[in-house]
């Protein structure tokens, strides 16, 4: 499949800027299953001052927002190719390894409510991890209620469980760390979800990963109940959101006052140029 894919960031400040930096997570991997034909990134009143490859392969643009702005848009577009591969995204690569996404942080860490739901789910990863991981999923999204705004960047696993509701960031690091709890090496995804009912969104996606012996990498969405399939585009993994944040920043001499972000994500044909 092939996914166009246009993502506009505008920062509005509530006084001009003295200084600031912004590290942009915001270029899609390439991937088993998906390729990018093209992308190109585009910035009013900043400008690029260099890119790297962090220690999870994600590609890392640091911009410096220009002196006296008072706003500072970034826009993504390009074109994706991608293919079915039933979540399955294979071995494990990086700097990073294996035992590292066995480690909690501080917003996958369970509590006793996340570890009651465990116990809830009255099977063990022993016998069947895939399986086990496949029901967790669905434990997960029976018990805590997709609602948007319940929650926020800050909000822990434990935190969005014992108030039943949350948002696909919320459900991915409920499963990281129940996963981890058991033992299976989980990670953080953020990309793009082409929805079905229509183009324009409000928001990226987030979903999960876990590594199954044999298999490697598997990618859970368990807002949507199902494993990723060619609607999907990963553009940075980690350990939890942080590492995996499409924008993040310090700035001096001003506030940050509204963020708004336009997201469009639809099919293309492949004869179109």
């Amino acid at each position: 499949m092939r996914l166009s894919i246009r993502h506009r960031t505008r920062y509005v400040f509530r006084e001009p800027v003295v200084h600031a930096l912004q590290r942009l997570r915001l270029t899609p991997k390439e991937t088993q299953g998906q390729s990018i034909v093209h992308w190109d990134m585009s910035y009013e009143n900043a400008h690029p001052e260099l890119e790297y490859e962090d220690e999870h392969h994600n590609t890392v643009t640091l911009i410096a927002v220009d002196q006296g702005a008072s706003e500072v848009t970034v826009t993504c577009e390009g074109i994706v190719e991608t293919q079915d591969k039933a979540g399955i995204i294979g071995r494990h690569s990086g700097y990073m390894p294996l035992w590292s996404f066995l480690s909690q942080t501080r917003l996958t860490r369970p509590g006793a409510k996340m570890k009651a739901l465990m116990r809830k789910l009255g099977m063990s990863p022993a016998a069947d991890k895939l399986a086990y991981l496949h029901a967790l999923s669905r434990m997960i999204a029976e018990n805590v209620r997709y609602e948007v705004g319940a929650t926020h960047v800050h909000t822990t696993a434990e935190e969005a469980v014992a108030a039943g509701q949350g948002v696909c960031q919320d459900h991915a690091h409920i499963f990281i760390g129940a996963a981890r709890e058991a033992d299976i090496p989980a990670r953080y995804v953020s990309g793009y979800l082409m929805l079905d009912d229509r183009i324009e969104q409000e928001a990226s996606h987030a979903w999960a990963e876990a590594h199954v012996d044999g298999i490697g990498w598997v990618g859970f969405d368990i807002s949507n109940g199902i494993s990723p399939d060619p609607r999907y585009v990963r553009v940075a993994t980690g350990r939890d959101y942080r590492d995996a944040a499409p924008v993040t920043g310090i700035s001096f001499g001003t506030s940050e006052e509204k963020l708004h972000v336009d997201i469009a994500v639809e099919q293309q044909q492949m004869d179109q140029q």
